[in-house]
């Protein structure tokens, strides 16, 4: 009896060893998962975002940084423009349009987005631009704009009363229709969001990204 008695005692301590290492590798993994950063793939799946960009002269990077964190989160983008033409980007870049702006509707589209750069001062007056800001707005969706086109959205008259920032040089365009001017980066007020240029192009796909995954 003792002589059994005396085997069971390593096994015992054998099993013990194995349980102890399975409960430390699976909180182990538990913790990785829990510290992991989400990638951020597939955190949008579904939503659909129209870029509207200057038939000539829009910002290469305040399209491009935004669409590629949208399309990374699983949005799909569709660029849209005042002419079908390849339009070009002041840094070069080509882009295709896939819609005129005027066959844009905003129940289609969960982001209406408008891109700066020189040539977005053509959508400034322009009464299709204003229209889809305004119904993008008043139908709850999300309406974004950075560089000097949040001018539009001014005129557009859907940034009245509303925290907003542009391009420092036309600061006054905003506050002349009713805006709050903050000069920040990126400024957020409920469903509009507004960025000052080129350098805040990611900061602000980021926060289209994080808005559309609410």
């Amino acid at each position: 009896m003792a002589k059994r008695i005396a085997c069971a005692g390593p096994l015992w301590s054998v099993l013990a060893l194995l349980a102890v290492v399975c409960v430390a590798v699976v909180l182990g993994g538990c913790k990785k998962e829990e510290g992991e950063e989400p990638s951020g793939e597939g955190k949008i799946a579904g939503k659909k975002v129209v870029m509207v960009i200057a038939s000539q002269g829009f910002r290469d990077e305040e399209y491009s940084e935004p669409k590629s964190l949208i399309e990374k989160a699983g949005g799909k983008v569709v660029a849209a423009s005042s002419s079908l033409e390849p339009a070009k980007g002041t840094r070069g870049k080509t882009v295709k349009p896939d819609v005129l702006l005027k066959d844009v509707k905003a129940d289609d589209f969960d982001a209406v987005v408008f891109v700066g750069g020189a040539g977005a001062a053509e959508y400034w007056e322009d009464a299709t631009a204003h229209s889809l800001a305004k119904d993008a707005a008043r139908k709850g969706k999300l309406v974004c704009a950075i560089c000097i086109a949040p001018v539009t959205l001014a005129n557009a008259g859907v940034l009245d009363g509303k925290k907003a920032t542009v391009w420092k040089s036309e600061a006054s365009k905003l506050e002349a229709k009713g805006a709050k001017y903050t000069g920040k980066d990126v400024q957020v007020d409920g469903k509009i969001i507004t960025a000052s240029g080129p350098p805040a192009s990611v900061a602000f796909g980021k926060e289209i990204v994080r808005a559309l995954s609410k």
